[in-house]
Parts: C-alpha cells; structure tokens; sequence
C-alpha cells in the first residue's frame, strides 16, 4: 500500500494537471479556464486549484481575472527570442569545454539513448513526447559540460523550451525526423572537439525551428 504521506496533495496534482495542459499546448495561449473545469478534470475542490493557478500565474503561465477564470499566457515574441539567445550561450560554452576535456561516457551513452527515442517518437509523429526528448538532449550537452550553474540555470528554461518546441513543430510534424539528423550531427560535432563547427550547426539548428533568435520582435513584449 502506497504511503498516503507521499500522496501529492490536490494542489500539487491540480498544478501538474493545469501545467501539463499548457505546455502540451492542449490549453493554448489565449485559453479560458475556469477552476470548476480543473476542478471537475482532477476531482478535487476549488480551493486547491486556486492554489495552483496562484502557483502558475508566479511561474507566469497563466493571468488570473476575478470572476471570470484564467487566461493562458501566450509566449511573447521578445521571451522567445531571449530563451534562444541563453541557449545559444550556454550550449556553446558547454562544446568549449567538452572540446577541452572529452565527452564523458556517461553522457554520451545519455544522449545516444535520447536519440534513438527521438527517432521512434518521430515516426509515430508524437510531438509532445519529442519535445520532451528534444530539451532533455540540449540539456545534456550543458550537464556534460560539468558546469553545475550553467546546469542548473539551463534546466530553469525547460518548460519554455517544451512549449516553444509544440508550437513550432505542431504544424510541421515532418520536421521531427530532420531535428533528430541535426542532433546527430551536433552529437558528432562533440566527440569530435569541433566547437565551432557545433556552434554553427546548432545556430542554424534553432534558426530553422524557431526562426533566428536575433530577429526583432523583443519591443514587443
């Protein structure tokens, strides 16, 4: 029998819930929710709800408005452009110093694993499940590094990386299967210490999901 202890609490499960809905893009940005829908979906109270839209509107997911409900968030146009511009850094200052120190093992074998997921997801065209992967392989190339604060700072922009990725892959399903190749080549580009030859196949990597990540639009937030 399951620890009642180590239950979630309603709040927590409702948060899950919501949040889940809105990275899928199930709940798209410019949806309104209410707490009785949540409520009703979960099988729990309003107050707990309320207490996970709370949570959502300080991670800004949602906007809150009394007595009418919840709005999804969308992503503004600047927010995008920045996470590209963070990862771009990051990414690139971890192949510097893979490229000084080796590709542990451990990572590699991690990101070879994450490739084959890829591809399967891929060709079952399941993108939510292959934007999860998707941050869960540039994620490793910063673990790989051994910089713990970019580490942790990377992984702080992963829920903005999975909702980017729904939204730009969701109306090109056919674009999985390239980003695996582009993985590929990325990966290769690390065991074989070419930083700069995977700084540029990873600009031209996120420039053809996202669109360049020096475009204007950050005026417009």
């Amino acid at each position: 029998m399951a620890d009642p202890a180590k239950r979630p609490s309603a709040a927590h499960t409702a948060y899950a819930v919501t949040k889940e809905l809105i990275l899928s893009g199930e709940l798209p940005g410019g949806s309104l929710i209410s707490e009785g829908e949540i409520a009703e979906r979960v099988r729990v109270s309003r107050t707990p709800v309320r207490e996970a839209f709370l949570r959502l509107e300080s991670e800004e997911l949602l906007a809150l408005h009394p007595k009418r409900g919840a709005v999804v968030v969308p992503v503004p146009p600047g927010e995008a452009a920045d996470v590209l511009e963070l990862r771009l850094a990051l990414e690139r200052s971890a192949a510097e110093r893979i490229a000084r120190t080796g590709l542990p093992d451990e990572h590699h074998e991690r990101m070879r694993e994450l490739l084959r997921r890829q591809r399967a997801l891929a060709e079952a065209a399941d993108i939510g499940r292959f934007a999860e992967a998707d941050e869960a392989f540039h994620r490793c190339i910063v673990e790989a590094s051994g910089n713990r604060l970019a580490s942790r700072f990377y992984a702080t922009l992963g829920d903005r990386q999975r909702r980017m990725s729904i939204s730009a892959l969701r109306p090109r399903p056919e674009r999985l299967s390239l980003l695996a190749d582009e993985h590929e080549a990325l990966l290769g580009h690390l065991l074989g210490g070419d930083s700069a030859a995977f700084a540029s196949a990873l600009l031209g990597h996120l420039t053809a999901t996202h669109g360049s990540p020096y475009a204007a639009g950050r005026d417009d937030r």
